[in-house]
């Protein structure tokens, strides 16, 4: 998968380069270089640098252009600007000085199609996107595809219950709760709870 780095520090990409030996890559400074670049490969996953090309990320998505595989980088984070961002179509946020493994994580994560996010900003999604009851679509969805037990462990998911909180509501054990948890996102045909919540919400 080819990486375009997008950020107007030289810094910054030459810091993205070498600690994570990214050899595939372009870079771009600006949104009219990104956008070139995208036209040639649109699959391309998009490392953005938030923290010196914000106001560029901001208009392309003002404008609806957001890249497929569009991962956002931080040096302080917020779930704010996480949640943002990935409700309008972000593949990734996180912190721009995350470790290697956490990257390889994230990009492995997106290359899939999926999305990936820390654990607070996740928290964070479940829980502003809970509602006092989800419509009658999303349930009528939820009980046509699951049984009974995965409805119980698929509401407490959407509440924003980790997998230990969800063991110990339901008194069964985590690796039991993983087992359901695999499952429902196999019947919902998602990958990860963020795409699940996006689904139900």
């Amino acid at each position: 998968m080819k990486i375009i780095f997008f950020s107007s520090s030289i810094n910054i990409i030459d810091e993205f380069k070498t600690r994570d030996a990214i050899k595939e890559n372009t870079i771009c400074y600006d949104a009219e270089g990104l956008k070139s670049e995208l036209k040639k490969s649109p699959q391309s996953i998009v490392i953005a640098d938030y923290d010196s090309i914000a106001s560029d990320i901001n208009g392309m998505i003002s404008s609806g252009f957001i890249p497929k595989r569009l991962v956002v980088l931080e040096k302080e984070p917020s779930v704010v600007t996480g949640r943002r961002l990935i409700l309008l179509g972000a593949k990734a946020y996180g912190n721009s000085r995350m470790l290697n493994n956490h990257f390889t994580q994230m990009l492995n994560t997106v290359t899939d199609g999926d999305i990936w996010t820390y654990p607070e900003l996740t928290a964070q999604l479940v829980k502003k996107s809970k509602k006092p009851s989800i419509d009658d679509e999303s349930k009528k969805l939820i009980e046509d595809r699951l049984s009974d037990k995965e409805q119980d462990v698929v509401y407490l998911m959407l509440e924003g219950l980790t997998n230990d909180a969800i063991a110990s509501s339901l008194n069964i054990t985590t690796r039991t709760v993983k087992a359901h948890v695999s499952s429902i996102f196999n019947k919902l045909h998602v990958n990860d709870r963020v795409s699940l919540i996006l689904l139900l919400r």
